[in-house]
């Protein structure tokens, strides 16, 4: 058995966790070994992810931020218990590879790519898989390529489909859209590689996010599931991941 890393944001809840946690430590073995615990809110979590791709790596979330849907509740009594009976959720980020003025960039995002518009007019964009055209003009201010983890995150705010964990696939949702203004997005498998275009680059930029990481100025962006990249996340027995995002679109049926 070896001894889990733990991982704190700086607020003061999470440094309270933190120090209780040390102490259940001391006390009480942890069966798992290769442990990280993420102490903080969803954008900690993904942020400690991008930095450490080791597919070896088990990462347990405490929440401590406001919504914490990729993270566990903090429950003192029952924590040493929940981390060694915690099941594993793999998943996979985007690739999100940025094309702009000769330069191109690369970025991982867990939750989904963000193509935003840039300046006070609406996005002028095309969108394919491969060599087939998903939509040859959008205008919008801008759309969304979700993973199944993120599709409960800004995709379900845009209206967007909520994946089950195991579907494969990935969702492409507008926001905004102007023209066609009834054009609901696709659904696609997680195979394909999305490129989107900014048919208007000069009059209309936009902007590529992954997460929160923002490309400027995008010309042409190519998305596509990174396969060889597995997070394991760890969850409470009957609170994992996938029942988090049965429970959500059940929420949005209602």
């Amino acid at each position: 058995m070896s001894k889990p890393i733990i991982i704190s944001d700086k607020n003061n809840k999470s440094l309270r966790i933190k120090k209780i946690l040390l102490k259940k430590i001391k006390f009480n073995p942890i069966k798992r070994s290769n442990l990280v615990i993420v102490i903080g809110g969803d954008g900690f979590m993904l942020q400690t992810l991008k930095k450490n791709t080791n597919s070896s790596l088990l990462y347990y979330g405490i929440n401590s931020g406001n919504y914490g849907f990729l993270m566990n509740k903090f429950l003192e009594k029952k924590i040493i218990n929940n981390l060694n009976k915690s099941k594993i959720a793999k998943i996979s980020p985007l690739e999100m590879t940025v094309y702009s003025k000769k330069k191109r960039k690369k970025i991982l995002a867990i939750n989904e790519v963000s193509i935003l518009r840039q300046s006070r007019q609406a996005a002028i964009i095309s969108i394919r898989s491969g060599s087939k055209y998903i939509i040859k003009k959008l205008v919008s201010d801008g759309v969304l390529v979700s993973t199944p983890a993120g599709s409960t995150a800004y995709n379900m705010s845009v209206h967007g489909p909520i994946l089950d964990l195991n579907s494969k696939k990935l969702s492409i949702a507008p926001i905004s859209a102007f023209r066609p203004r009834r054009w609901k997005g696709k659904i696609v498998s997680d195979r394909s590689q999305i490129i989107i275009k900014n048919l208007n680059f000069i009059k209309r930029p936009i902007s590529a996010v992954a997460d929160n990481i923002e490309v400027r100025n995008a010309e042409i962006i190519k998305i596509k599931i990174k396969n060889k990249i597995k997070f394991n996340l760890l969850y409470d027995k009957n609170k994992d991941l996938q029942k988090k995002i049965k429970l959500e679109k059940l929420k949005k049926e209602v």
